[in-house]
């Protein structure tokens, strides 16, 4: 099975982290984010998110980047899954040839593998980060 470090080397080039449109976050990202920030979740809202289609989506600075990239990610520690995930996105679970768009904009990605690996890369990436929620979150008894 092809493991996700074989198809993925992140370069640390930002290409990931500019243009508008793709870091949702949710209410689980909203307050991690806020308590790393030390701010509460409303000013994070009001002060670093923009509503799309009725959703928190992170904001992008004048240079097109996302407001926490200042040559690395100023949030890593808790940035939100669409991040932590990346390349690895269900996008490419719907249409594995999304696989080489995403390619045009990632120097660390290889495309040399079948359709069928790659989705099952993904989906292994996908449930171990599910996982690894659940175990985080896991309420105490």
């Amino acid at each position: 099975m092809v493991k996700p470090s074989d198809i993925f080397q992140c370069q640390m080039c930002g290409d990931c982290c500019r243009g508008y449109g793709g870091t949702f976050v949710n209410e689980r990202e909203i307050q991690r984010i806020s308590e790393y920030l030390k701010t509460d979740t409303k000013t994070f809202l009001s002060d670093y998110c923009t509503l799309s289609g009725g959703r928190p989506l992170i904001k992008t600075s004048e240079s097109g980047y996302c407001i926490f990239w200042d040559k690395v990610c100023t949030i890593h520690k808790v940035k939100p899954r669409m991040c932590r995930v990346w390349p690895f996105i269900e996008a490419i679970l719907i249409d594995p040839s999304n696989w080489s768009v995403i390619k045009s904009m990632c120097p660390g990605i290889r495309t040399d593998v079948s359709a069928k690996e790659l989705t099952a890369c993904v989906r292994q990436v996908l449930q171990e980060y599910e996982r690894e929620e659940r175990e985080l979150f896991k309420p105490s008894t």
